[in-house]
């Protein structure tokens, strides 16, 4: 039931303060431009993040018992700065190192002083327990790198809000499940605001979620997942579910984000390019050159999401020594038959596309006409003048 009220409570909040916070932001001229890379046309309100974090901050406010909020006042508080560091870069930018100095800082605050982190490698390579140092190198460099690759992924209508559905009900369940109800209730509040912002972030959106909402959705997930991981890993199965490949399970998770940014980047640094330089070769700018709607883009990528998390519990008896090349293994072949259909589709295109000297000469006898119509005109006005 509480569950239900903390959802219900975000949604509501969300979706009464979305149509004002779209208004506002409208009035003060605070809408991401068109052009460029962005493939939207017109120009629509950002930092959409401002109302599903207020929705589910408020919600976690409501509901929340004093022990809840003591057992996770240290993720709130990172949490919090990760919120206000996308707001800030969406007010005014930030460098790349300030934004990555804040997160390194919320990161620090969620393993250390929350003992959120990775303790070992669960026996995959033969490797358990590892040094408390290395456990916190190896854990705020997973959620920096989990928190920018969803960030990455937020670049059409409702996709970065679809995906992070799955995973945050996926965990809220599993938390539940363990009786961890502080991260449960966390993200089922988180829920919440997402849906009643996808009301109006869906194609053709009203607003976009900005940085304030994407690196926030990103952090939660990352330190959501991390723990997960860990406490999986160290349970004994009493309770809930037990996943026998923690680490893989935790890929699976958040396959799109971990996948379209490694290729990413894979292929900027083989084209001798930084590997943070920006482009059009995501998986949903493939997706849309094949053809495919914002929506239908975002419906494809989400039933990709949902298919790997029932891998996981089709082999959640099995350790990560197998579960680990099965999902890395199919998201490659996945990836690979995606790049090949993609450029099949791009010849194809271009081959029904008229030449270029046709296009040119279109052009020429188009702007020859419009000048004999302008020639006309003024013949006309002159005429009428005398």
């Amino acid at each position: 039931m509480k569950i239900f009220q903390i959802i219900a409570t975000a949604f509501v909040i969300g979706f009464l303060t979305f149509p004002i916070l779209i208004k506002v932001l409208r009035k003060m001229h605070i809408m991401d431009a068109p052009g460029g890379r962005k493939i939207h046309s017109g120009f629509i309100p950002s930092m959409g993040g401002i109302g599903f974090i207020l929705a589910t901050f408020i919600s976690v406010a409501i509901w929340f018992s004093y022990e809840n909020l003591l057992e996770t006042r240290f993720f709130l508080a990172a949490f919090g700065l990760i919120f206000f560091v996308g707001l800030r870069d969406d007010l005014v930018n930030l460098t790349a190192w300030q934004k990555l100095g804040a997160q390194v800082v919320a990161a620090y605050m969620v393993v250390v002083m929350t003992d959120i982190r990775l303790t070992g490698l669960y026996g995959f390579m033969g490797i358990y327990d590892i040094p408390l140092w290395s456990s916190y190198l190896l854990s705020i460099f997973t959620i920096l790198s989990l928190t920018n690759a969803f960030n990455l992924i937020d670049g059409l209508d409702g996709l970065a809000g679809s995906l992070s559905l799955i995973p945050l009900v996926f965990l809220g369940w599993w938390f539940a499940s363990m009786d961890m109800m502080s991260y449960s209730l966390f993200s089922f509040a988180l829920v919440g605001g997402i849906c009643s912002f996808l009301l109006f972030n869906w194609h053709p959106a009203k607003i976009f979620m900005g940085d304030t909402g994407s690196l926030s959705i990103g952090f939660a997930l990352a330190v959501l997942t991390v723990y997960f991981i860990d406490t999986n890993a160290n349970s004994l199965g009493v309770m809930g579910v037990k996943f026998a490949a923690p680490i893989a399970t935790g890929i699976a998770i958040l396959i799109v984000p971990i996948y379209d940014t490694s290729r990413v980047f894979i292929r900027r640094m083989m084209q001798g390019k930084s590997p943070m330089s920006p482009d059009k070769s995501h998986v949903h700018h493939f997706l849309m050159r094949m053809g495919f709607r914002h929506d239908q883009v975002t419906l494809i990528l989400i039933s990709l999401k949902i298919f790997f998390i029932g891998i996981i519990f089709l082999g959640s008896n099995f350790s990560d020594y197998v579960m680990l090349p099965v999902v890395i293994l199919t998201a490659v072949i996945f990836g690979l038959k995606l790049d090949a259909i993609t450029l099949k589709q791009v010849k194809k295109n271009n081959s029904k596309a008229p030449p270029i000297l046709a296009k040119r000469k279109n052009k020429t006898k188009s702007t020859t006409s419009k000048t004999k119509v302008s020639a006309e005109i003024l013949e006309d006005a002159k005429i009428s003048n005398n």
